[in-house]
């Protein structure tokens, strides 16, 4: 657990970046650090590791206070992911990963041989570890950088804004193949984002901090959501919130059978209801969803390529946003609901969804309240 208690930081001139800061990052969890520019999310980091040191207050690792410990030695337990991946340009990628294990003393072998492994692990062809870091895409730096903090098997990882230097899709990449690897790993992390998004989607617990490093709120995503401290809060969350908030809520909603087409079957001889607008859902033979077609392109869907089903898809056990967003964004405006082995099982409706929504906060709301 990294603790820190009444923590201030002034610098020289008389500015204050952090004010009086308390607050608990839980072991083996994500701690994500949010707030606008300015509000000491870079420093507050900083200071974790020792890369700069606090005016006041008291930071400890596991109940030891920092300030006791060598910084090299405190450093060494600690991985650390920069914007940009902060790679040494002229080693190869094998290099950079290997690079703490060498330092610390690490056979060459043993070392360039957990860098492989650790390059597969966050997704990259070992191949490309004898590249240089120029060679590669901006998200597979990323991916270098973070085997990098993973390559001393740190029981901590500080981590400051590492996937907003790539675009959008390779971001959402990058944070599904980190939730992935948090829980295969079981790190003690902290990390700072400006994003609110990446924020909940990504951290089990949430510091929001206002401007001058002060705490405005620290709480579960879904307690933030749902229950924002204060008008500055719930103004930093977005108008969007109770949308996003359902994306913490997993509830049976109605799901149907639908005209449903394999591929080279003839549209006059598929069964179903003929309320999807005149839309087919194009399917391969075991049943993964493939599309949604016009019934007169439907028979010529073996060839086409724009049957891509987009955010059209929801899991039958997911979460209601999942559902009302599937449903939202596909042509026939019906979301297309997989198993877990992405395997049809039917269809819902915005409306259906929303009838689910409507029931159970009928169900919450106490006694005598307004319906």
């Amino acid at each position: 657990m990294i603790e820190l208690e009444g923590v201030t930081k002034r610098f020289p001139g008389g500015a204050l970046a952090v004010d009086d800061l308390s607050l608990s990052a839980p072991e083996r969890a994500i701690t994500v650090l949010v707030g606008p520019s300015g509000c000491g999310k870079t420093t507050t980091l900083r200071m974790i590791n020792r890369m700069v040191d606090p005016t006041s207050g008291t930071i400890r690792i596991d109940g030891t206070d920092i300030h006791e410990m060598d910084p090299a030695q405190l450093r060494r337990g600690i991985g650390y992911v920069i914007q940009h991946g902060g790679l040494f340009p002229h080693h190869t990628v094998e290099r950079n990963v290997a690079a703490v294990p060498l330092l610390l003393g690490e056979k060459s072998r043993t070392a360039f041989d957990r860098a492989r492994e650790l390059l597969e692990r966050v997704g990259m062809d070992p191949a490309l570890g004898r590249r240089y870091p120029s060679q590669l895409s901006g998200g597979q730096q990323q991916r270098v950088g973070v085997a990098r903090a993973l390559a001393a098997d740190p029981p901590v990882m500080l981590m400051d804004e590492p996937f907003s230097a790539v675009d959008p899709v390779v971001r959402e990449q990058l944070q599904d193949e980190f939730l992935r690897l948090q829980g295969e790993l079981g790190k003690t992390i902290v990390m700072v984002t400006h994003d609110i998004d990446e924020a909940i989607k990504l951290g089990d617990h949430v510091a929001v901090l206002r401007t001058g490093g002060v705490l405005a709120q620290m709480a579960t995503p879904r307690d933030l959501l749902a229950s924002p401290a204060d008008g500055f809060v719930a103004d930093f969350l977005g108008k969007d919130r109770g949308y996003r908030a359902l994306g913490f809520d997993a509830e049976e909603y109605p799901v149907h059978e639908e005209l449903t087409v394999v591929i080279g079957t003839p549209v006059g001889t598929a069964g179903g209801s003929a309320d999807s607008d005149g839309w087919v859902l194009v399917t391969d033979e075991e049943r993964h969803p493939l599309g949604w077609a016009r019934p007169a392109d439907a028979e010529d869907a073996v060839t086409r390529e724009d049957l891509a089903l987009g955010g059209t898809l929801a899991t039958v056990d997911g979460p209601l946003r999942g559902a009302l967003d599937a449903a939202l964004s596909s042509p026939s405006r019906r979301g297309v609901v997989v198993d877990d082995d992405g395997l049809l099982v039917g269809t819902c409706l915005a409306t259906e969804v929303l009838e689910v929504i409507e029931s159970r906060d009928r169900q919450q709301a106490p006694s005598g309240a307004r319906p």
